[in-house]
């Protein structure tokens, strides 16, 4: 077992991020390598290989060889794994927490987030067995109809950069307890927390073979679309890659869910409590460093809210890179963000604030928070997904075209409104094309038992990927009638 050994934000290394097939640890049969870098520092922590399709391929065998006894497994005694896993991490919680802020960027406070909020997913698998006990029903004299949720087979999943711990989590419990055998494929920029999570599961007592763990970049990702023994599919990521996995899975028969991006409008009114929103709206838009795809990136301020701006510009200029304020994953993002912000100002956009050149340390990938006013709509600024810690501010007279733009926008995955009037509130929830919104809160992330998943351009396939509609997703409904005895009277069904 590997374990990580850092316990502050100094340096530190990790072992190669190799695959992990059938309970064995093999290196990736590709020829590429590439550095796993520390945002922080800038310096590479680790190193990742590359698979092939032979790697996917003898991941596939691996686990449809541990399908069989898996299957005749009770769906309480799978539960028993969850619980044991959940004891683990809660017992490495601060090794966890360390290694995804290592890997990723994240302050310590966020990644440790992070993992709870992975645990609370491992949570939900263990009480899959209450929630899966399906129906029964004496349909008619004699006639009972019950509905069992049986297992896909081999399935897999496709997790981003910006959540190494908690995305797989998303999907891995449901998938595991409904009874199939489970191919991660992380981010080939952050692979660490997926080893670390194999070794976990190993521990808990899942056998051998369910849970295979695939290392590497497109190839990898396209050998999962493709391979015929793999039969369902989730994606989180990008919009332009999710079109693209999705199109391509579902053209081989698959069951696929992909998330894709976000421009997420908070809609802000003059009656908003004013401490709330600054609060709640600059933790939206520069946790995680803004990059996640629930972090607020425009704000539509509804008529005179000039206050709540001078609140947010206030509030804003506590967050401190490197402190309260994670690293951006790496150069290439930096330099995007900074063409957007150059963009907006060219464009007219007012800087009330501007994060370019600012540094968190010495070395790393820096963009501290960043406060556009009078962005219009049609900018790149106002109307694409930055993924960084900068905020958009485009100014509205009512409150039916602070709708309007934010229904404009292809996107759908989450909305928000800052108001102290009820009705305000039941207007914008009723009317904004969005799958996740809140009421004076600007990351609306679903808690468990409620899944998670935006709309139109930001999701495709059908459901959510966590919750309940998440073990729908990984399993299929059997039906069966049964009749056991002759009836003296009859109706159709005899």
């Amino acid at each position: 077992m590997v374990r990580f050994t850092a316990e502050s934000y100094d340096f530190a290394t990790f072992p190669q991020a190799r695959n992990y097939i059938g309970g064995d640890w093999v290196a990736p049969s590709g020829e590429r390598t590439d550095d796993v870098v520390n945002p922080r520092h800038g310096r590479a922590m680790s190193t990742v290989g590359y698979s092939t399709y032979a790697d996917v391929d003898a991941a596939v065998k691996a686990a449809e060889a541990a399908l069989p006894e898996w299957r005749d497994w009770p769906l309480r005694e799978r539960a028993q794994v969850m619980y044991a896993a959940r004891e683990l991490m809660q017992r490495d919680l601060e090794e966890l927490t360390w290694l995804v802020s290592h890997e990723n960027g994240k302050t310590y406070a966020e990644a440790k987030a992070e993992v709870l909020k992975g645990i609370e997913c491992v949570e939900f698998g263990c009480s899959l067995p209450n929630l899966a006990a399906g129906n029964s029903l004496q349909v008619s004299r004699g006639v009972n109809c019950e509905i069992v949720h049986e297992p896909l087979g081999v399935v897999a999943g496709v997790t981003p950069f910006n959540f190494p711990f908690m995305v797989p989590l998303w999907m891995m419990p449901q998938a595991l307890v409904g009874g199939n055998a489970f191919i991660l494929k992380p981010s080939e920029q952050v692979p660490l927390s997926a080893v670390r999570l194999a070794e976990i599961f190993a521990e808990a007592g899942l056998p051998a073979g369910l849970f295979n763990l695939v290392q590497g970049g497109q190839e990898a990702v396209e050998a999962l679309c493709d391979h015929p023994g793999i039969h369902a599919l989730a994606f989180v990521g990008s919009t332009r890659v999710a079109k693209i996995v999705y199109g391509r899975a579902c053209a081989t028969g698959k069951r696929a869910l992909c998330l894709g991006g976000a421009k997420n409008h908070l809609i802000v009114v003059p009656d908003a409590d004013v401490g709330v929103t600054a609060e709640n709206v600059v933790a939206s838009y520069t946790g995680c460093a803004g990059q996640r795809c629930m972090a607020a990136s425009v704000m539509v301020g509804v008529g005179d809210v000039d206050h709540i701006i001078d609140a947010i510009v206030e509030r804003s200029k506590k967050v401190v890179p490197g402190d309260n304020l994670g690293a951006i994953t790496n150069q290439a993002s930096v330099e995007r963000i900074t063409r957007y912000i150059e963009d907006a100002e060219s464009r007219g956009a007012k800087l009330l604030i501007d994060g370019r050149g600012q540094s968190g340390g010495e070395g790393g990938y820096w963009v501290g928070p960043t406060l556009l006013d009078n962005v219009t709509p049609d900018m790149p600024a106002g109307s694409e997904e930055i993924f960084g810690p900068v905020l958009s501010i485009v100014r509205v007279d009512t409150l039916d075209q602070a709708i309007a733009i934010e229904n404009a926008n292809p996107y759908g995955n989450a909305s928000a409104v800052y108001t102290t009037n009820g009705e305000v509130a039941r207007r914008v929830m009723g009317r904004v094309s969005a799958g996740m919104c809140g009421v004076n809160v600007g990351v609306p992330v679903p808690r468990e038992p409620f899944g998670f998943a935006g709309w139109n351009d930001s999701k495709f396939g059908h459901g959510n990927i966590t919750g309940w509609d998440g073990f729908r997703f990984w399993t299929r409904p059997r039906k069966i009638t049964s009749k056991w005895a002759l009836q003296k009277d009859q109706n159709w069904m005899s």
